[in-house]
């Protein structure tokens, strides 16, 4: 098991933003199995897996630091700074030690605690930890931080390369500032975002985080929603067809997700699940298909509630509604509101719904192809779903931790 700890002046509950970057890191991080132990001068326990240790010298605040700082800022390295660094050694040799990396928030560029700076610098390299110096703020190349940096040691350790660290920013334009400011080339600074916590953002129920962990659903290229019982009134087959014919026409991983629960019949048996399930493994959309119901047990089909039928509307990119009989069109207000188009059966009661603002196809005879080729069409031209897609591709939590951050620990262990 690969051990990393997180170094920083302060961690959460304290509010900020490189605070939240380390909480969704070190829980994110925790769940992919790694031993993770957050250092820093402030903060609490925030998460049963993940260790906290406090050491109020690594903080900004502590008075002792700040004493030393305003000798500092005045150009003067005093004894009190040289007894500050020398416990911070201590400190750090004994809270890092069989670590196999640290990653160091703004501390290798910022000068808030330039002791703790040159502890590090000299720790990682005695015990053979990797620093991985993630570099949110520079202070060399700030004009705030000007008049309180001079030539020389320590303030030269902010705009020096580290041996052996593997440097991050959060941002390409930051990529080249670092970059220019330590003298090496852009290539060798990875770039890692922030991100958004989709579960947190839109108010996720228990169940359909479930829903989405279980189905990978935020690794999908779209989905498209179909609230409906499986009757064979809801015609079903089409709205398989059409996925099929969508995923082949875009070469593009779209999803449908079947809400309702299936009638009274045994998949085993015939009826109209067992064809359903037939036809989408003839049309091998097995991990495409998602028929809500399976989440459960064979006596207690999963059923979502009010609330995460809700959750599944703002989160899904289209509403795909082929119903053959409808007396009205509830289905197709829910995802106006829920701002996703809708891709409907020209029926009466859902031109009612949907007035001019839904796409419409015949149920009966509507070729699948034909279909899906208007989704596609209208789903590339949307910028909203363009957004949202990239979005859920490259800014969510749990896939930057798990594409980007795990790589590069991967990369600095070998």
């Amino acid at each position: 098991m690969q051990r990393v700890a997180i170094l920083h002046y302060a961690a959460p509950p304290v509010v900020g933003g490189v605070e939240a970057t380390i909480a969704y890191h070190a829980r994110g991080l925790a769940r992919l199995g790694y031993a993770v132990r957050v250092l820093a001068g402030s903060g609490a326990s925030f998460a049963d897996n993940v260790d906290v240790t406090v050491e109020p010298l690594l903080s900004s605040t502590h008075p002792d630091v700040l004493q030393v700082k305003r000798d500092l800022d005045a150009g003067k390295v005093t004894g009190a700074f040289e007894a500050l660094q020398d416990q911070l050694i201590v400190r750090l040799r004994g809270a890092l030690a069989g670590f196999d990396a640290c990653i160091a928030h703004n501390i290798p560029t910022l000068n808030k605690n330039l002791a703790l700076t040159s502890a590090l610098h000299r720790v990682s390299g005695e015990l053979g930890v990797r620093v991985i110096a993630w570099c949110h703020d520079l202070a060399w190349t700030n004009a705030q931080y000007q008049p309180e940096l001079h030539d020389g040691w320590p303030w030269d350790l902010l705009r020096q390369p580290w041996p052996g660290a593997r440097y991050v920013t959060v941002s390409e334009p930051r990529r080249y500032e670092l970059a220019d400011l330590i003298g090496i080339p852009p290539e060798q600074v990875a770039v890692v975002t922030p991100g958004i916590d989709l579960a947190a953002f839109l108010g996720w129920t228990p169940a359909m985080s479930e829903i989405v962990e279980k189905l990978a659903l935020a690794d999908a290229e779209a989905t498209l929603l179909l609230p409906a019982r499986i009757t064979r009134r809801k015609n079903i087959q089409l709205a398989l067809r059409i996925l099929a014919e969508v995923r082949r026409q875009s070469g593009r991983d779209f999803r449908l997700v079947v809400t309702g629960p299936p009638g009274p019949h045994n998949p085993a048996n015939p009826g109209y699940l067992g064809e359903l399930l037939a036809l989408r493994e003839t049309l091998d959309l097995g991990g495409s298909a998602h028929f809500l119901y399976a989440l459960g047990g064979a006596e207690s089909p999963f059923v979502p509630d009010d609330a995460t039928m809700a959750n599944l509307f703002l989160f899904s990119d289209a509403l795909l509604f082929p119903s053959t009989q409808e007396g009205f069109g509830i289905p197709v207000l829910e995802a106006g509101l829920a701002g996703i188009p809708v891709f409907c059966a020209d029926l009466p009661p859902l031109r009612r719904s949907g007035g001019d603002e839904a796409h419409y196809f015949d149920p009966e005879n509507g070729a699948p192809d034909a279909i899906a080729a208007v989704i596609v069409r209208e789903l590339d031209e949307s910028r909203t779903f363009r957004l949202r897609r990239r979005v859920r591709r490259d800014y969510r939590w749990d896939a930057i931790i798990r594409d980007q951050l795990a790589p590069l620990l991967e990369e600095v262990k070998r």
